[in-house]
């Protein structure tokens, strides 16, 4: 019988091959039946001697070809089940699997979305997954499909712990005109370190983090990890109530956390601990976390992502992420994720010029780079880019259960002159500096995540007068639930840090945010942004002594709290933190042992139960009909005054005196008749406060007052907010 020939290759391509510059290297290696036989080749520069093993046992010798590639012939016609068996000279036989036997993992349709910019689960085919095959040879293939977009890269290797960091044993095959490079390598599993050599379209060779990683090594390490999640989800009852879930109309107020500070030195299991129930406890309905993408300089905040995909390591792994997710929302508390698609790091081993071209980044110098912040803007008029972006958002929101994104720096996107002096920006197409492709990009986004996930929401930071930030994308909005209300902020943190004498002149700081209140739907921060950088903490930005501060800061939270839009509150703020705050050590818990420190903590909570348990706060949030003031005007007596309405439930009446001294015999118009109970007085004793207030309540009496049809002569605390409601028995 003839012994069956070997498939013959090109030395030229031979050459290509082990420069690592060949775009189709299955072509080469691999089986590959030809002469009646099965012809198998193995890249092994380091081997000594090489040989392939039949699934009948019988093993077969390969010989040396060029200059590290291995051939030989199989028995035919078809391709059997083997493995190859390599001698390195250390004395040990190494039986590995055939990386080159196998078909490509991604679909002919899963690359059509990719070419269209549409692949809306594009993790699922994309990055290090790990697979599992049945085999003739008795166990099941377990390996790790890695799978790159790199466009304009010559060729792509993998390189990891699994091959020693030598990329030579794994180049990678090209898709098509997909852009997509791919191999699957058995036995390759969760907790294996790689990142991909890519040679460029400058012809430079470059080591990269995997765009897609599900997981990262713990900085200052750049590799990237596959991983494989076996956690089991214990949130069902959350995630059934999730889609009918209408924000905007439902009681929200935020804990913003940078967990990093929040306790230091704790893993995600320890969080899981510890943080829901400290949440829950308070009455927050939400967490907003500032972002636990990979980054990293820890001194970034997270703000400057490297793997967009990938939990940051130094807590553990992602499940170690689902498990805080899970328990949070098992404690009844949804999660908000900061997430940052309007910029990425510079970090060479990251996005950056990924491709040896801007691939990630805009091209035009212009448009893609972020004089603030030091750092590359995203290509957003590239379809594959904006793909990678709203498929990461469905990524949190699906993989990992989360309840919302809060997207960093809006405004910043949406204007081709941000932060940029004349001559340093091009018009549009029409000739403004509206970022059009930035535009459509945050429609497609929202449009997409509140239809593959609904009963989420999404949150705008954005600090300027762009219209329809939170109008729906079908009338040319852009499609968010919610934008930060920046105007609030600084208006009355401005007003509150002057003296009380003086705020009298300053009065329409306060009542200036009502004239636009329902122009989007608002959440009021009290965020990180305003506790660093030399600010100062919340409590220090108030005038006057220990006690003022401490009071004048209890009546601000018990202002916004009834104020129109949702709260959001930075950590600390509820212990009345008096140093700013900084990432690199935790709050200052021991604050909690002094009394004026433990009313601030007892007041949230207060305010976050009352506020909850009063619909009159958030059923009409979104609607003018929800609001009136009783009287915007008393600029004299420093005291603002107003109703919250919500459908048939009891009315709310607020008073905040900005004042330092009480006022007695105060007359309140009033909407009807009959008994209010004080259900809140931020000058109560229990947050030592000076006990001033209106113990059992008021009376409202029949006769016209501000335009009320009722009123009555109560006491005003100094320096304090008190809530009245209605009472129904």
């Amino acid at each position: 019988m003839k012994t069956p020939a070997v498939l013959p290759v090109d030395a030229d391509q031979l050459d290509l091959l082990v420069r690592g510059e060949h775009g189709s290297p299955h072509s080469i290696l691999g089986p590959h039946p030809h002469d009646g036989g099965v012809t198998v080749r193995a890249l092994k520069p380091l081997a000594q001697r090489v040989s392939a093993r039949h699934g009948d046992g019988t093993t077969y010798e390969l010989t040396h070809e060029h200059d590290g590639v291995w051939v030989g012939v199989l028995p035919g016609p078809d391709v059997p089940d083997y493995r190859i068996v390599v001698d390195y000279g250390d004395g040990h036989e190494h039986v590995v699997d055939d990386p080159y036997r196998f078909l490509p993992t991604l679909g002919e349709v899963d690359l059509h979305l990719i070419g269209e910019g549409r692949h809306e689960l594009l993790w699922t085919v994309l990055g290090a997954r790990v697979h599992h095959y049945d085999a003739p040879l008795g166990d099941p293939v377990v390996g790790t499909s890695f799978a790159v977009w790199a466009p304009s890269a010559r060729a792509v290797r993998v390189k990891a712990d699994f091959n020693r960091w030598d990329g030579r044993e794994h180049p990678m095959r090209q898709l098509g005109s997909s852009g997509v490079w791919e191999l699957f390598v058995p036995e390759v599993g969760s907790g294996n370190a790689y990142k991909y050599a890519v040679l460029g379209a400058d012809g430079q060779w470059r080591e990269k983090a995997d765009p897609m990683a599900s997981w990262a090594e713990v900085p200052a390490d750049t590799a990237s990890k596959v991983f494989e999640s076996s956690y089991e989800w214990s949130d069902a009852a959350w995630m059934d109530a999730r889609p009918a879930k209408q924000h905007v109309r439902e009681p929200m107020s935020i804990y913003e956390v940078h967990l990093a500070s929040w306790r230091r030195g704790k893993t995600w299991e320890q969080l899981a601990d510890e943080l829901p129930g400290y949440v829950a406890d308070l009455g927050f309905t939400h967490v907003e976390l500032m972002p636990v993408m990979q980054h990293p300089f820890g001194g970034s905040w997270g703000y400057h992502v490297t793997s967009y995909f990938a939990p940051d390591s130094r807590f553990g792994d992602p499940d170690g992420f689902r498990l805080l997710v899970d328990r949070l929302h098992q404690a009844d508390v949804g999660v908000i994720l900061d997430w940052v698609p309007g910029h990425f790091a510079t970090d060479e081993w990251a996005l950056a010029r990924f491709d040896g071209t801007p691939l990630y980044e805009d091209p035009n110098p212009q448009r893609g780079w972020h004089k603030e912040w030091g750092s590359h803007i995203f290509n957003f008029g590239r379809h594959e880019v904006r793909n990678f972006l709203y498929a990461n958002a469905l990524y949190w929101l699906e993989e990992f259960h989360a309840d919302g994104l809060r997207v960093d720096g809006v405004a910043s996107m949406l204007y081709l002159d941000y932060s940029r002096e004349e001559g340093e920006w091009t018009p549009n197409q029409y000739g403004g500096r509206e970022n059009l492709e930035a535009v459509q990009f945050l429609q497609e986004m929202n449009a997409t995540v509140y239809k593959r996930t609904p009963g989420v929401t999404t949150i705008a930071e954005e600090s300027t007068s762009w219209p329809q930030v939170t109008g729906p994308t079908s009338s040319g909005g852009l499609g968010f639930g919610f934008k930060w209300n920046m105007g609030f902020m600084h208006d009355t943190l401005r007003y509150l840090s002057r003296d009380p004498v003086h705020r009298k002149h300053h009065h329409d700081d306060v009542t200036f945010g009502l004239m636009y209140a329902w122009t989007e739907n608002f959440v009021l921060p009290l965020s990180h942004d305003e506790v660093v950088h030399g600010k100062g903490s919340l409590l220090r930005k108030m005038p006057g002594d220990r006690w003022r501060q401490l009071a004048n800061l209890r009546a601000f939270l018990g202002f916004m709290w009834a104020h129109p839009g949702k709260q959001l509150l930075f950590m600390g703020c509820e212990i009345g933190q008096e140093s700013e705050w900084a990432e690199a050590r935790e709050l200052d818990w021991w604050l909690l042992d002094h009394p004026e420190h433990l009313g601030v903590h007892s007041l949230v909570r207060d305010l976050n139960t009352t506020y909850a348990d009063s619909p009159a706060m958030w059923q009409l949030d979104d609607d003018p009909a929800g609001f009136q003031w009783i009287d915007a005007n008393d600029a004299g007596r420093n005291v603002f005054s107003f109703i919250r309405r919500g459908g048939d439930a009891p009315d709310l009446v607020c008073v905040s005196n900005f004042a330092a001294i009480p006022h007695e015999n105060y007359r309140l118009g009033l909407p009807s008749v009959g008994a209010w109970d004080e259900v809140v007085n931020t000058d109560a004793e229990s947050y030592t406060g000076s006990g001033v207030g209106n113990l059992g309540g008021i009376t409202g009496v029949e006769g016209d007052h501000l335009g009320q049809p009722a009123y009555a002569d109560i006491v005003v605390p100094p320096l304090a907010t008190v809530w009245f409601r209605a009472r129904t028995d």
